[in-house]
Protein backbone atom coordinates (compact mmCIF):
# COMPACT_ATOMS: atom_id res chain seq x y z
CA UNK A 1 0.00 0.00 0.00
CA UNK A 2 1.42 3.58 -1.01
CA UNK A 3 1.81 6.11 1.27
CA UNK A 4 -1.13 8.44 -0.10
CA UNK A 5 -3.48 5.44 0.07
CA UNK A 6 -2.87 4.99 4.02
CA UNK A 7 -2.64 8.71 5.15
CA UNK A 8 -5.98 8.76 3.23
CA UNK A 9 -7.64 5.48 4.94
CA UNK A 10 -6.22 7.58 8.21
CA UNK A 11 -8.06 10.59 7.67
CA UNK A 12 -11.00 8.44 7.03
CA UNK A 13 -10.83 6.76 10.45
CA UNK A 14 -10.20 9.94 11.71
CA UNK A 15 -13.41 11.68 9.54
CA UNK A 16 -15.69 8.52 10.84
CA UNK A 17 -14.92 9.41 14.59
CA UNK A 18 -15.72 12.87 14.39
CA UNK A 19 -19.06 12.09 13.05
CA UNK A 20 -19.91 9.73 15.89
CA UNK A 21 -18.56 12.24 18.53
CA UNK A 22 -21.39 14.61 16.67
CA UNK A 23 -24.02 12.33 16.09
CA UNK A 24 -23.70 11.00 19.61
CA UNK A 25 -23.79 14.78 21.20
CA UNK A 26 -26.91 15.94 19.48
CA UNK A 27 -28.74 12.71 19.96
CA UNK A 28 -27.48 12.62 24.26
CA UNK A 29 -29.00 17.07 23.89
CA UNK A 30 -32.48 15.51 22.62
CA UNK A 31 -32.50 12.94 25.14
CA UNK A 32 -35.47 12.87 27.62
CA UNK A 33 -35.21 9.97 30.14
CA UNK A 34 -33.15 8.46 31.75
CA UNK A 35 -33.81 4.61 29.77
CA UNK A 36 -32.96 6.74 26.61
CA UNK A 37 -29.75 7.92 28.16
CA UNK A 38 -28.95 4.51 28.27
CA UNK A 39 -29.49 3.30 25.17
CA UNK A 40 -27.47 5.78 23.77
CA UNK A 41 -24.65 4.61 26.43
CA UNK A 42 -24.74 1.53 25.38
CA UNK A 43 -25.10 2.31 21.21
CA UNK A 44 -22.28 5.06 21.62
CA UNK A 45 -20.07 3.14 24.22
CA UNK A 46 -20.75 -0.49 24.16
CA UNK A 47 -19.15 -3.70 22.98
CA UNK A 48 -20.62 -3.79 19.73
CA UNK A 49 -20.78 0.41 18.96
CA UNK A 50 -18.46 2.00 16.05
CA UNK A 51 -15.77 3.34 18.23
CA UNK A 52 -15.56 -0.09 20.24
CA UNK A 53 -14.75 -1.30 16.40
CA UNK A 54 -12.42 1.01 15.49
CA UNK A 55 -10.31 0.91 18.53
CA UNK A 56 -10.67 -3.44 18.41
CA UNK A 57 -9.37 -2.67 14.79
CA UNK A 58 -6.24 -0.22 15.45
CA UNK A 59 -3.89 -3.55 15.28
CA UNK A 60 -4.18 -3.89 11.16
CA UNK A 61 -3.31 0.00 10.84
CA UNK A 62 0.73 0.85 9.99
CA UNK A 63 2.65 0.58 12.84
CA UNK A 64 3.20 4.30 13.44
CA UNK A 65 -0.19 5.37 12.32
CA UNK A 66 -2.02 3.27 15.62
CA UNK A 67 -0.74 5.45 18.57
CA UNK A 68 -2.45 8.67 16.72
CA UNK A 69 -6.08 6.87 16.20
CA UNK A 70 -6.08 5.35 19.33
CA UNK A 71 -5.46 8.95 21.20
CA UNK A 72 -8.34 10.46 19.30
CA UNK A 73 -10.78 6.66 19.82
CA UNK A 74 -9.99 6.89 23.58
CA UNK A 75 -10.42 10.71 23.33
CA UNK A 76 -14.00 10.64 22.02
CA UNK A 77 -14.68 7.48 24.29
CA UNK A 78 -14.16 9.94 27.31
CA UNK A 79 -16.07 13.06 25.76
CA UNK A 80 -19.09 11.13 25.19
CA UNK A 81 -19.18 9.64 28.45
CA UNK A 82 -18.59 12.82 30.17
CA UNK A 83 -21.32 14.16 28.18
CA UNK A 84 -23.37 11.60 29.16
CA UNK A 85 -23.00 11.75 32.89
CA UNK A 86 -23.73 15.73 32.62
CA UNK A 87 -27.32 14.99 30.89
CA UNK A 88 -27.90 11.78 33.02
CA UNK A 89 -27.55 14.46 36.20
CA UNK A 90 -29.48 16.89 34.61
CA UNK A 91 -32.19 14.67 33.80
CA UNK A 92 -32.50 13.82 37.56
CA UNK A 93 -32.45 16.93 38.77
CA UNK A 94 -35.19 17.91 36.61
CA UNK A 95 -37.06 14.55 37.63
CA UNK A 96 -36.55 15.69 41.32
CA UNK A 97 -38.23 19.50 40.95
CA UNK A 98 -41.61 17.93 39.18
CA UNK A 99 -44.28 19.49 41.00
CA UNK A 100 -46.22 16.77 42.79
CA UNK A 101 -49.85 16.22 41.70
CA UNK A 102 -52.04 16.17 44.99
CA UNK A 103 -55.08 15.59 43.47
CA UNK A 104 -53.50 11.85 41.86
CA UNK A 105 -55.20 8.37 44.03
CA UNK A 106 -51.84 6.97 46.57
CA UNK A 107 -49.98 4.21 45.49
CA UNK A 108 -51.08 0.71 46.69
CA UNK A 109 -48.04 -1.11 48.65
CA UNK A 110 -49.23 -5.06 48.89
CA UNK A 111 -48.79 -6.80 51.57
CA UNK A 112 -47.02 -10.17 51.35
CA UNK A 113 -49.24 -13.72 52.05
CA UNK A 114 -49.32 -16.08 54.49
CA UNK A 115 -46.99 -19.02 53.77
CA UNK A 116 -48.69 -22.06 51.90
CA UNK A 117 -48.61 -24.15 55.71
CA UNK A 118 -49.41 -21.30 57.54
CA UNK A 119 -52.84 -20.33 55.90
CA UNK A 120 -53.85 -24.34 55.42
CA UNK A 121 -53.43 -24.34 58.83
CA UNK A 122 -55.85 -22.03 59.73
CA UNK A 123 -58.18 -22.97 57.56
CA UNK A 124 -57.92 -27.02 58.68
CA UNK A 125 -58.02 -25.26 62.47
CA UNK A 126 -61.47 -23.11 61.77
CA UNK A 127 -63.13 -26.07 60.03
CA UNK A 128 -62.30 -28.91 62.57
CA UNK A 129 -63.05 -26.52 65.28
CA UNK A 130 -66.75 -25.96 64.16
CA UNK A 131 -67.26 -29.78 64.52
CA UNK A 132 -66.05 -29.48 68.54
CA UNK A 133 -62.34 -30.65 68.03
CA UNK A 134 -59.77 -28.62 70.00
CA UNK A 135 -56.37 -27.43 68.96
CA UNK A 136 -54.06 -29.11 71.12
CA UNK A 137 -49.95 -28.99 71.28
CA UNK A 138 -46.90 -31.42 71.72
CA UNK A 139 -43.08 -31.05 71.99
CA UNK A 140 -40.84 -31.70 69.03
CA UNK A 141 -38.62 -33.81 70.93
CA UNK A 142 -39.98 -36.99 72.14
CA UNK A 143 -39.38 -40.13 74.18
CA UNK A 144 -39.18 -43.56 72.48
CA UNK A 145 -41.79 -44.36 74.79
CA UNK A 146 -44.32 -42.11 73.75
CA UNK A 147 -43.32 -41.77 70.20
CA UNK A 148 -43.53 -45.52 69.15
CA UNK A 149 -44.02 -47.88 72.39
CA UNK A 150 -47.34 -46.84 73.64
CA UNK A 151 -48.55 -46.27 69.86
CA UNK A 152 -48.13 -50.22 69.05
CA UNK A 153 -45.33 -49.92 67.02
CA UNK A 154 -43.03 -53.09 67.88
CA UNK A 155 -39.34 -53.03 68.47
CA UNK A 156 -38.90 -54.28 65.27
CA UNK A 157 -40.82 -51.83 63.16
CA UNK A 158 -38.58 -49.90 60.08
CA UNK A 159 -39.64 -46.98 61.55
CA UNK A 160 -37.42 -47.00 64.66
CA UNK A 161 -34.71 -47.59 62.25
CA UNK A 162 -31.65 -45.07 62.25
CA UNK A 163 -32.27 -44.45 58.38
CA UNK A 164 -35.61 -43.61 58.96
CA UNK A 165 -35.99 -41.47 62.25
CA UNK A 166 -33.61 -38.41 63.94
CA UNK A 167 -31.98 -39.93 67.13
CA UNK A 168 -31.01 -37.21 69.44
CA UNK A 169 -29.74 -39.93 71.95
CA UNK A 170 -30.25 -43.45 70.43
CA UNK A 171 -32.38 -45.44 71.32
CA UNK A 172 -34.51 -42.64 74.25
CA UNK A 173 -34.53 -39.50 73.09
CA UNK A 174 -35.77 -38.57 69.18
CA UNK A 175 -37.54 -35.67 66.68
CA UNK A 176 -41.21 -36.52 66.62
CA UNK A 177 -41.45 -38.64 63.49
CA UNK A 178 -45.57 -38.02 63.69
CA UNK A 179 -47.74 -36.08 65.45
CA UNK A 180 -49.38 -38.80 67.12
CA UNK A 181 -47.17 -38.79 70.24
CA UNK A 182 -49.10 -35.54 70.69
CA UNK A 183 -52.44 -37.48 71.00
CA UNK A 184 -50.30 -39.99 73.42
CA UNK A 185 -49.87 -37.03 75.67
CA UNK A 186 -53.82 -35.92 75.78
CA UNK A 187 -54.87 -39.53 75.99
CA UNK A 188 -52.65 -39.91 79.22
CA UNK A 189 -53.57 -36.33 80.76
CA UNK A 190 -57.65 -35.97 79.42
CA UNK A 191 -60.33 -38.09 80.04
CA UNK A 192 -62.88 -38.89 77.58
CA UNK A 193 -64.86 -37.46 75.47
CA UNK A 194 -61.59 -36.48 73.88
CA UNK A 195 -62.06 -34.20 70.29
CA UNK A 196 -58.52 -32.28 69.32
CA UNK A 197 -56.49 -32.18 66.53
CA UNK A 198 -52.67 -31.43 66.55
CA UNK A 199 -51.27 -29.73 63.93
CA UNK A 200 -47.25 -29.69 64.25
CA UNK A 201 -43.68 -30.25 62.22
CA UNK A 202 -42.49 -33.68 61.73
CA UNK A 203 -38.68 -34.73 61.42
CA UNK A 204 -37.46 -38.01 59.05
CA UNK A 205 -34.70 -38.63 57.74
CA UNK A 206 -35.39 -38.17 54.11
CA UNK A 207 -33.73 -37.33 51.37
CA UNK A 208 -35.28 -34.19 49.62
CA UNK A 209 -37.23 -34.42 46.76
CA UNK A 210 -40.12 -33.65 44.41
CA UNK A 211 -42.86 -35.87 47.19
CA UNK A 212 -40.79 -35.77 50.49
CA UNK A 213 -38.65 -33.33 52.47
CA UNK A 214 -37.26 -34.15 56.19
CA UNK A 215 -39.07 -31.68 57.73
CA UNK A 216 -42.60 -31.88 57.01
CA UNK A 217 -45.80 -31.17 58.31
CA UNK A 218 -49.03 -32.82 59.93
CA UNK A 219 -52.13 -32.17 60.78
CA UNK A 220 -53.76 -35.20 63.28
CA UNK A 221 -57.25 -35.70 64.66
CA UNK A 222 -58.66 -37.61 67.87
CA UNK A 223 -61.48 -38.40 69.02
CA UNK A 224 -62.08 -40.54 71.39
CA UNK A 225 -66.35 -41.50 73.05
CA UNK A 226 -68.85 -43.94 73.23
CA UNK A 227 -70.01 -45.48 69.80
CA UNK A 228 -67.51 -44.08 68.02
CA UNK A 229 -67.34 -46.07 64.69
CA UNK A 230 -65.32 -46.05 61.25
CA UNK A 231 -68.26 -44.39 59.67
CA UNK A 232 -68.01 -41.32 61.93
CA UNK A 233 -64.41 -41.53 60.89
CA UNK A 234 -65.49 -41.50 57.26
CA UNK A 235 -68.00 -38.74 57.94
CA UNK A 236 -65.78 -36.12 59.72
CA UNK A 237 -63.00 -36.80 56.67
CA UNK A 238 -65.35 -36.11 54.05
CA UNK A 239 -67.03 -33.03 55.77
CA UNK A 240 -63.57 -31.83 56.56
CA UNK A 241 -62.20 -32.11 52.72
CA UNK A 242 -65.06 -30.55 50.97
CA UNK A 243 -64.93 -27.92 53.17
CA UNK A 244 -61.02 -27.64 52.88
CA UNK A 245 -60.77 -28.25 49.07
CA UNK A 246 -64.03 -27.95 47.53
CA UNK A 247 -66.91 -30.26 46.98
CA UNK A 248 -65.37 -31.39 43.68
CA UNK A 249 -62.66 -32.61 45.73
CA UNK A 250 -62.51 -36.89 45.16
CA UNK A 251 -61.37 -38.96 47.60
CA UNK A 252 -60.25 -42.57 47.85
CA UNK A 253 -60.39 -44.64 51.24
CA UNK A 254 -58.15 -48.14 50.91
CA UNK A 255 -57.79 -50.59 53.39
CA UNK A 256 -53.97 -50.45 54.96
CA UNK A 257 -52.59 -51.24 57.77
CA UNK A 258 -50.90 -48.95 60.68
CA UNK A 259 -49.44 -50.50 63.89
CA UNK A 260 -51.51 -47.14 65.59
CA UNK A 261 -54.86 -48.45 64.57
CA UNK A 262 -57.18 -51.24 63.79
CA UNK A 263 -58.78 -51.29 61.21
CA UNK A 264 -56.81 -48.89 59.27
CA UNK A 265 -57.07 -46.97 55.73
CA UNK A 266 -55.03 -45.03 53.42
CA UNK A 267 -56.67 -41.83 52.79
CA UNK A 268 -55.76 -40.17 48.88
CA UNK A 269 -57.08 -37.61 46.62
CA UNK A 270 -57.53 -37.70 43.48
CA UNK A 271 -54.86 -35.14 42.05
CA UNK A 272 -55.81 -31.74 41.14
CA UNK A 273 -52.75 -30.80 39.08
CA UNK A 274 -53.28 -33.26 36.16
CA UNK A 275 -57.02 -33.60 36.98
CA UNK A 276 -56.40 -37.36 37.63
CA UNK A 277 -54.38 -37.97 34.08
CA UNK A 278 -51.02 -38.31 35.53
CA UNK A 279 -48.34 -35.88 35.84
CA UNK A 280 -45.39 -36.13 38.25
CA UNK A 281 -46.80 -34.46 41.20
CA UNK A 282 -48.85 -37.68 41.39
CA UNK A 283 -46.01 -40.39 39.98
CA UNK A 284 -48.35 -40.95 36.85
CA UNK A 285 -50.85 -42.41 39.53
CA UNK A 286 -53.63 -40.24 38.88
CA UNK A 287 -53.91 -40.02 42.93
CA UNK A 288 -51.99 -38.51 45.74
CA UNK A 289 -52.10 -40.06 49.35
CA UNK A 290 -52.13 -37.75 51.70
CA UNK A 291 -52.44 -39.43 55.23
CA UNK A 292 -53.61 -42.56 57.25
CA UNK A 293 -56.47 -43.47 59.43
CA UNK A 294 -58.34 -45.80 61.60
CA UNK A 295 -59.58 -46.88 64.86
CA UNK A 296 -57.20 -45.86 67.55
CA UNK A 297 -55.58 -49.62 68.44
CA UNK A 298 -57.04 -51.26 70.97
CA UNK A 299 -53.90 -51.77 72.63
CA UNK A 300 -52.97 -47.74 72.47
CA UNK A 301 -56.40 -47.14 74.46
CA UNK A 302 -55.37 -49.47 77.31
CA UNK A 303 -52.03 -48.66 77.68
CA UNK A 304 -53.15 -45.17 78.00
CA UNK A 305 -55.72 -46.09 80.69
CA UNK A 306 -58.54 -45.54 78.60
CA UNK A 307 -61.73 -48.26 79.19
CA UNK A 308 -61.82 -49.70 75.97
CA UNK A 309 -65.08 -51.27 77.00
CA UNK A 310 -66.88 -48.16 77.36
CA UNK A 311 -64.96 -45.99 74.73
CA UNK A 312 -63.59 -46.29 71.14
CA UNK A 313 -62.31 -43.72 69.14
CA UNK A 314 -60.46 -42.87 65.69
CA UNK A 315 -57.67 -41.16 64.32
CA UNK A 316 -55.92 -39.54 60.95
CA UNK A 317 -52.85 -37.75 60.14
CA UNK A 318 -52.97 -35.82 57.21
CA UNK A 319 -49.59 -34.44 54.97
CA UNK A 320 -50.32 -30.63 55.29
CA UNK A 321 -47.12 -29.97 52.68
CA UNK A 322 -49.44 -32.34 50.07
CA UNK A 323 -52.79 -30.88 50.82
CA UNK A 324 -50.82 -27.36 49.82
CA UNK A 325 -49.37 -28.32 47.06
CA UNK A 326 -52.97 -29.57 46.30
CA UNK A 327 -54.60 -26.34 47.11
CA UNK A 328 -52.11 -23.93 45.63
CA UNK A 329 -51.24 -25.87 42.66
CA UNK A 330 -47.24 -26.58 43.67
CA UNK A 331 -45.30 -29.21 42.23
CA UNK A 332 -42.63 -29.39 44.13
CA UNK A 333 -42.28 -30.03 48.19
CA UNK A 334 -38.92 -28.08 48.00
CA UNK A 335 -40.79 -24.70 47.52
CA UNK A 336 -42.53 -24.93 50.02
CA UNK A 337 -39.21 -24.23 51.94
CA UNK A 338 -37.25 -21.79 49.86
CA UNK A 339 -37.56 -17.84 49.97
CA UNK A 340 -38.59 -17.79 46.08
CA UNK A 341 -42.06 -19.22 46.49
CA UNK A 342 -45.18 -17.57 44.16
CA UNK A 343 -48.83 -18.70 44.71
CA UNK A 344 -52.34 -16.77 44.52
Amino acid sequence: MSKISIEMSTEKIKRKIRNILNSAIRKIQKSTSIDELESLRIEYLGRKSQLSNILKGIGTLPQKERPEIGKIANATKLKISQIIEKKRQELQKRKTKEPIDLTLPGRVYYKGNLHPITAVYREMNKIMMSMGFSVYEGPHIESDFRNFELLNLPKEHPSRDLWDTIYIKSPEILLRCHNSSVEVHALLKEKPPIRIVVPGGCFRNEKPNVNNHFYFHQYEALAVGEGITMAHLKGVTELFFHELIGPDVILRFRCKHYPQVEPGVGIDIQCRICKGKGCIMCKYRKWVEIGGAGMVHVNTLKACGIDTDKYTGFAWGLGVDRIAMQKFRIKDIRQLYTGELFYS
